[in-house]
């Protein structure tokens, strides 16, 4: 079983991981270059490959460059294109990893017909529900301290990943209870507040990458739970048939 569900989220990461790297190719890409030509000494540098998880930081692939000397970056075009692409792939495969976990230590199997109710929970839990707080950001805007960030980012993804998991187990008024107060409480005590620095980066080009990285990660967690789910399937009715029986 294990066997199975690893090989599952290894290829359901594979699918929905080339399918995010080519959107980001042709949607995301594009802004994060036109916003680096606003970009002034001491910017941030980011990554793509956490678009999956709708904001830079999300599983520190995302990291800021402040010092005095120039580090290593990919070459644009298919440099940058590849690195990217295998950053987002491995991500995904991060993310099926962590639900393939929850699916077996909670007994919720992933299938078919719940894969995209996996994949709507995944993309609340780390994608709408952390960016309420920490929208995308576009290399150039002012940010709060990385850590702080990251601190905030991850407690908010395990508290609304809990919430959901104790909604699929008991719907009991306690759980209910429970579960909203996990879900607002990372938004009553606050995301880290960015400086008060003005930015260059114009407020619709700000906007429009936040948008395209929601819609993104909403793509991918589709695929993600729905391919997901089908591979568990048959790979479940496959262990289930006799080997005498297998043509």
């Amino acid at each position: 079983m294990i066997r199975n569900l690893f090989a599952a989220a290894l290829f359901a990461a594979l699918a929905a991981g080339l399918l995010t790297a080519a959107i980001q190719h042709f949607r995301v890409t594009p802004l994060i270059l036109h916003a680096e030509t606003f970009e002034g000494e001491g910017g941030h540098s980011h990554g793509e490959a956490a678009v999956v998880a709708g904001h830079e930081h999300a599983a520190g692939t995302a990291e800021h460059s402040h010092a005095a000397v120039e580090e290593w970056a990919p070459q644009d075009g298919f440099e940058r294109t590849a690195y990217t692409a295998l950053a987002t792939i491995l991500a995904a495969a991060g993310f099926a990893l962590v639900i393939g976990a929850v699916s077996m230590f909670a007994n919720i199997p992933i299938t078919f017909a719940n894969g995209l109710f996996w994949g709507a929970a995944g993309f609340i839990t780390f994608s709408l529900a952390p960016a309420y707080g920490l929208a995308p950001e576009l290399p150039g805007m002012p940010a709060a301290d990385l850590f702080a960030r990251q601190l905030w980012w991850v407690g908010t993804a395990i508290a609304t990943g809990a919430a959901f998991v104790l909604l699929a187990k008991t719907r009991a008024s306690w759980a209910i209870a429970v579960a909203v107060a996990l879900i607002v409480a990372p938004h009553i005590i606050g995301a880290p507040i960015a400086p008060d620095e003005p930015s260059a980066v114009p407020a619709h080009l700000a906007t429009e990458f936040a948008a395209i990285t929601l819609g993104t990660s909403a793509v991918f967690w589709a695929v993600l739970g729905a391919v997901f789910g089908r591979l568990n399937d048959l790979f479940a009715a496959r262990a289930a048939t006799p080997i005498g029986a297998i043509a």
